[in-house]
């Protein structure tokens, strides 16, 4: 008889449910209790230390500004990181093989009811985008729920046996994923529907989906983003900014300019922690979008390969935990949450020293936003919660 469930690892005997050494104080099958990666939770924190020192440098002067006090974004960024320490610690303990099933469907079908309430007049217009409903952004949901769906289903033996099929292992996905894609598009936010997209591509190329599938796939994405791009004048003139963004420096290429006259201040060591001098109302966004910008100008090039390499050392020890997780669904659910973080802070850092036009795309664990930290540290947890349950020396 073979003893596996539905994730293709070993299934566990009936004393698991009430073995005390195994389970918290709830002594129950939703609780887990063991050994974590001490080093990846160690690679996180001195990431976020590093974050809040940063944001309160590179943020103390505009909050001064707007609100009066130069403790403004600091003290709000570590209320939200308080609270997602306590969801980094709820997912730590709750055991990620209970995320499967219908509570992800329910985490997808969810985010999707959020995200049409968004756009029927339950939204907040910012900036003329439509993305934000009582202070957050569902499409920050709609990130983690393509993370666990796909996680789910992909790891079903079932589901496994389709893969090779373009029909009944690769569509399917490729239309829960167009939902999201069409509704984000509404809003409009195109630089998530990268995002999610490239999640999802990885997630389904790790699982073992042909890559001859993908090939059809790059082909209407390249199609999609031309469209996207030509009949949104907006999207064109980012795009013909970064080919010159000198050109016109005083208007459109302000942003990009400013942030490399920051990145250029700044040489090998820096001017020093605090004096930034584009900080002060030259360069837009300084604590959220463009926070590395001020990095690279007070602390460096050092600083910012401290921080290139701390991002980059958690990549690494992501995916030893996903190499070493006890089944697929766990080996996705990390590959997906490690990739999420390092796109966002890849794309990040990309756009502030003009390598890709410029588009908003926060970097993990240092720009502003309550949502984003604390869905983001929600994740970590989950991916401590995988490490705990490998049988293998991490």
């Amino acid at each position: 008889m073979d003893n596996r469930n539905q994730y293709g690892a070993e299934a566990k005997p009936r004393s698991y449910r009430r073995n005390k050494r195994k389970y918290g104080i709830l002594n129950g099958p939703m609780f887990v209790k063991g050994k974590f990666d001490y080093t990846f939770l160690a690679i996180v924190l001195m990431i976020m230390i590093y974050g809040m020192i940063m944001l309160y440098s590179a943020g103390s002067s505009r909050a001064y500004v707007n609100f009066g006090d130069s403790f403004w974004y600091i003290k709000r960024q570590l209320a939200w990181a308080a609270l997602g320490g306590g969801a980094m610690y709820f997912f730590y303990i709750f055991d990620y093989h209970l995320y499967g099933g219908k509570l992800a469907s329910l985490l997808y079908t969810g985010t999707l009811a959020l995200l049409i309430l968004l756009l029927i007049g339950f939204g907040e217009t910012r900036n003329g985008a439509t993305r934000w409903m009582f202070g957050f952004q569902p499409s920050e949901l709609a990130k983690i729920a393509i993370i666990v769906l796909f996680s789910y289903k992909l790891s079903l033996p079932s589901e496994q046996k389709k893969l090779k099929s373009l029909q009944k292992g690769f569509l399917p996905y490729i239309g829960l994923l167009g939902i999201y894609i069409i509704l984000i598009y509404m809003q409009p936010h195109l630089s998530c529907i990268i995002l999610i997209s490239l999640i999802a591509v990885i997630l389904m190329f790790v699982a073992g989906t042909p890559m001859k599938h993908f090939g059809l796939l790059a082909v209407v994405a390249a199609i999609f983003l031309v469209v996207a791009i030509l009949f949104s004048p907006y999207r064109l003139e980012r795009v013909l900014t970064f080919a010159d963004p000198f050109a016109d420096k005083q208007g459109s290429g302000w942003q990009i300019v400013q942030s490399l006259y920051a990145i250029g201040s700044g040489g090998v060591f820096g001017v020093g922690l605090g004096k930034s001098r584009q900080k002060f109302l030259s360069l837009p966004e300084p604590h959220n979008d463009f926070i590395f910008s001020v990095l690279c100008e007070e602390l460096g090039l050092i600083g910012a390969i401290v921080l290139i390499g701390l991002f980059i050392w958690l990549v690494i020890r992501g995916i030893k935990i996903a190499a070493k997780a006890p089944d697929l669904f766990g080996t996705l659910l990390v590959t997906g949450i490690i990739a999420i973080i390092a796109l966002q802070a890849l794309i990040n850092i990309a756009v502030v020293t003009a390598s890709i036009p410029v588009t908003g795309m926060p970097l993990p664990f240092f720009s502003y936003g309550g949502t984003a930290l604390t869905i983001t540290m929600a994740e970590i947890g989950v991916v401590l919660n995988v490490s705990r349950q490998s049988k293998l020396p991490l």
